[in-house]
């Protein structure tokens, strides 16, 4: 009779087994996107669409137990997301996503990694309304149009200030819990807020809260924004737990500079991978990119600025290098923007994770920082062309045409 019951409960196993459990939903919402992830207990397939009137995002996920729903039902809307439910279906579940606002949405699995199991992730994009131009009935105003005498004058100063990780990525961990994602933003903010109080200088923030931005995205937001500098706050880990010290990374093409930089490097650049950015088949795109940094100006810039950070961050802690080190970070990859990566401490050292939990540290670490940085712009001041005009604003009405003199202004360029 014991053989048959355990007969019966091998047979019974692969049964049980056929279907994944959800283990966690999460919601992470940006500025211009929000992410639901559900962490899964193994690799599941899915079909996912949109519904209009209202706005819904549908998932079928195939082989996800029923079980899976009132964990679904249990958790709150955020970002794009208004409400989420689910019921059954054959084979699996259905989730339903209604949306407060119209998004464009992609979906994708990711296989485990080292923070996580398998994951099915959901992408919503803001849907972008078309810009209006301001018109009255009636009249079209035709541009200025600028005489040719130019002029040159220093140019406000805009530095990208990248808090690394973020969201679904959190970086390296120390022992005690701290997360670099956390550490990095909180000093992101503060030298950005350090920067705003400089004349002439004013900080971008590729991230200014707990979610995920590519980091192909976060050299986009500084080309966007016209950055004349990128500086993007990490914090370092290693293995071995002795290690300790800051350190500045400048892009190198030929590779790494050491070991150690080629295993950081590689620990950064898959952040893509866990953010759910597919790399595969852009080997154009890299080597577009790398054929541009090739440029000596870029790259002799990166390393005067990467000095002038280095030597003043190391009146707040020991150096781990005393030259700035160079590897290949993708964040690093601006085709013309002066780019450098600071590791402020090893945050798997337990003296430094200390400091780096710590805010006054925060507030050292953000002030150097900013002394490295304004000692290269005192002596590469950018400059921007000024060109001196006296526009004609032309008034095309019903009946009539009248050309309006203005006052000569200097129009940016």
């Amino acid at each position: 009779m014991r053989g048959v019951y355990w007969l019966v409960c091998v047979l019974m196993m692969p049964l049980s087994a056929a279907a994944a459990e959800l283990r966690d939903l999460r919601l992470w919402d940006g500025p211009e996107s929000t992410r639901v992830v559900f962490d899964l207990s193994e690799a599941v397939s899915h079909n996912m669409f949109t519904l209009p009137n209202p706005d819904r995002v549908v998932i079928d996920i195939s082989g996800l137990s029923s079980a899976s729903i009132d964990r679904v039902n249990a958790v709150l809307g955020k970002g794009a997301v208004q409400h989420i439910r689910s019921g059954p279906r054959t084979g699996g579940i259905r989730v339903v996503l209604d949306l407060a606002t119209p998004a464009k949405a992609r979906s994708f699995s990711l296989a485990p990694t080292d923070e996580y199991g398998h994951r099915l992730v959901v992408d919503l994009e803001a849907a972008r309304s078309p810009i209006a131009l301001a018109t009255q009935p009636g009249a079209v105003t035709e541009p200025a149009v600028p005489a040719t005498a130019t002029r040159l004058q220093d140019k406000p100063i805009v530095i990208a200030v990248d808090a690394g990780h973020g969201g679904e990525d959190p970086g390296a961990r120390g022992k005690s819990g701290l997360l670099e994602k956390d550490v990095a933003l909180s000093v992101a903010r503060r030298l950005a807020r350090n920067i705003n109080a400089q004349p002439g200088m004013r900080a971008v923030l590729t991230r200014d809260g707990d979610y995920y931005v590519g980091l192909r995205e976060r050299v986009n937001v500084a080309r966007k924004h016209q950055a004349d500098l990128f500086v993007s706050v990490h914090c370092n880990a290693f293995t071995k737990r002795s290690m300790r010290g800051t350190s500045v990374y400048v892009l190198s093409n030929r590779g790494a500079s050491n070991e150690h930089a080629r295993w950081l490097a590689h620990k950064e650049n898959s952040a893509d991978l866990v953010g759910g950015v597919e790399l595969h088949g852009k080997d154009h795109e890299l080597a577009a990119v790398l054929i541009d940094l090739s440029q000596s100006a870029t790259m002799e810039a990166s390393l005067d600025v990467g000095s002038r950070i280095l030597r003043s961050m190391g009146q707040v802690n020991v150096l781990q290098k005393s030259d700035v080190q160079q590897a290949g970070f993708a964040v690093l990859k601006a085709p013309d923007i002066p780019s450098v990566l600071v590791e402020t401490a090893f945050i798997t050292n337990a003296h430094e994770e200390k400091l780096l939990a710590d805010e006054s540290y925060q507030d050292q670490l953000a002030a150097k920082i900013l002394d490295g940085v304004k000692g290269y712009f005192q002596s590469y001041r950018p400059k921007q062309q000024i060109v001196d005009a006296e526009p004609y604003l032309q008034k095309v009405g019903a009946t009539d045409i009248s050309r309006e003199a203005r006052p000569a202004q200097g129009i940016s360029q």
